[in-house]
Parts: structure tokens; sequence; C-alpha cells
């Protein structure tokens, strides 16, 4: 069955609203889109429509945080991260103030609202942000689990929440983790690491793979900051190198994060797969994927090309 994150969103903001008064929602003037309009029936007194103003949301949210309560703030990802970066940056970050800012339509996956509200960069400017946690699920369930821990954490978080419905890949029980990245299929010749839509992507195209002969060992990183390197180390020893997917830049994002841990330890061959440094266009997500590289077949060819590669030197 397949649903959107950001309908569980939703969801869990009321769940978490019944048991914490000190939660508090703010959007601007997109909560039918990013589902926050479900907080806001069940609670009105706690949720503010700030209007098409993020960088005052922003603000705002970094006040109520410093009297203690928890403000949830949301807006689509390109929104939430360009224009107020510099709000998030003085106000949050520097702070250190205890805001979430939960960031829906991320990455070409958003489609047919094209270039100007794709967010390809978004991760990059929020995990060179000092004291800044950064979160990207990969499901139902563990967009769920990674609100709920959000909300314990105290500290600034941002969570890139996916638009596109996706498959639920988790159990109800699922213990997520901030730090803690997970094996979803173990395999012995390429490991690769992957977040959101992509980490379902990469067990499709592993699934194709391992009938060509080809073990790969899918690690969803939903934790991309702080990065689970322990985990990374390990797994690169078991195999002949590592590929990084994600619907982001290839700079700055998931595939910097992964690099920066691997050349500063142990030294292996490398393939980063994403947006190349270009914006994206108009068109549903699946022309988008296929046309950028990143549906499941572009995937796995590139994938295979760089095994292959690795077996011939």
């Amino acid at each position: 069955m397949m649903k959107s994150p950001r309908d569980v969103f939703g969801d869990a903001l009321v769940e978490l609203g019944a048991k914490n008064d000190n939660i508090i929602v703010l959007n601007a003037d997109l909560a039918s889109s990013t589902k926050t309009i479900k907080f806001q029936k069940k609670y009105p007194e706690r949720h503010f429509n700030m209007g098409i103003c993020e960088q005052n949301m922003m603000s705002v949210s970094a006040g109520l945080a410093s009297e203690g309560y928890i403000p949830i703030v949301s807006t689509f990802a390109v929104f939430a991260t360009g224009r107020a970066y510099d709000q998030i940056r003085q106000c949050i970050a520097y702070s250190n103030n205890n805001v979430k800012i939960a960031a829906t339509h991320p990455g070409l996956a958003v489609g047919g609202d094209g270039a100007t509200h794709q967010a390809l960069e978004d991760i990059s400017l929020m995990r060179t942000m000092p004291n800044m946690t950064v979160l990207a699920p990969s499901d139902e369930v563990e967009t769920k689990k990674a609100i709920e821990e959000a909300v314990k954490y105290h500290g600034p978080v941002y969570i890139r929440i996916g638009r596109a419905e996706m498959p639920k890949l988790h159990r109800d029980d699922y213990d997520f983790k901030i730090g803690k990245g997970e094996i979803l299929r173990e395999g012995t010749d390429i490991t690769v690491v992957s977040h959101g839509i992509m980490t379902y992507f990469s067990l499709l195209a592993a699934e194709q793979l391992s009938n060509e002969g080809i073990s790969l060992e899918v690690i969803n990183m939903a934790s991309i900051k702080p990065i689970d390197r322990d985990l990374i180390l390990t797994s690169i020893k078991k195999t002949k190198g590592i590929v990084t997917i994600e619907d982001h830049s290839i700079y700055g994002g998931l595939g910097s994060a992964v690099a920066e841990v691997v050349v500063t330890n142990d030294p292996t061959p490398m393939e980063i797969i994403g947006v190349n440094d270009v914006f994206g266009e108009s068109g549903t997500a699946d022309e988008l994927f296929k046309n950028y590289g990143l549906d499941v077949k572009s995937i796995k060819e590139r994938i295979k090309e760089f095994f292959e590669k690795l077996e011939e030197e």
C-alpha cells in the first residue's frame, strides 16, 4: 500500500498535540498542502497561519521556543530553506532554539510545480549549518518516528518530508534513532546508501541486479546529520565500493556527507548519484526521475557500470 509521508506527518502532529500542550504548529499559507490543516482542525488555538511570510514564521518560531514551547513550522522545502535561510541561521540555529522545521515537497518528486518549487539544495543548506540536525525519512513509518524523535530532541531539526506516495518499508515497531542508519538488504559487492523515495528505488535495483549476480548492501540513511559513520565504515569493509543515491543535488547532500566519512577514515571507490548541478523542470515525477537518471532502470545501470569498472581494475 502506498502512502504519502506528508499525510502521515499531519496525523503525527495530531497525536503529538494530544500528548504535549507545548507543541505549536505554524504554517505559511500552505496548511492544506503540508497537511498541518489536520492539526489546525483539532487544535485551532495552537495553530497559526503566518501567511506567505516564511522569514517571519521562522523568527516567530524562535521566539516561541525561547519561551519553552516546541514550535513545528511547515512549508515547502524550497521556501523553508531558501527564502528563510537568514532567519533560520540567525534566530534558530545560532541560538540553538528548539524549533522543528518540517519541510514538504522536496526534490524532483514535486513534479509539475517545476524548477522554482523543486528543492534540490535544501539538505546542503541545512547540513552545513551548525547546531542543525537533518532527517530525511523513507516511508510512512519512518516519517512518523522521525517526527516523534525530533520533538523529543532538544535543538533545531530539519525534516525533509516527501510529497510522493511511497510503499511501506518498515514494521510499525521500527525503532528510529537520530544518528543511526539501517541495513535493509545485506550484500557483498556494492554498498548503496540512500534516503527518501530513493531507498525504495535502491531496493528495487538491488533485487534486479541480484538476478545478474551483483550483490548490493542497501543502507537507509534517514539521519543525514548526524550520520551513522560506524555503519558506513563497517559496510564498506565487506564490499568493493559505495554508491549514494538521492533526489537532491550531487553537491552538499547525502553523497557529500558519506564521502566525508569515507575519505577521512577508509578511502574506497565511490559513485554519487543525484541531480548533476542543474535545476529541475516541469513534468510528472516519473518523467523527471527518468530524465535526470534517477529512475530504477538508470540507477541499476549506473551501479552495474560502477561494479564492472571495479572488477576490471
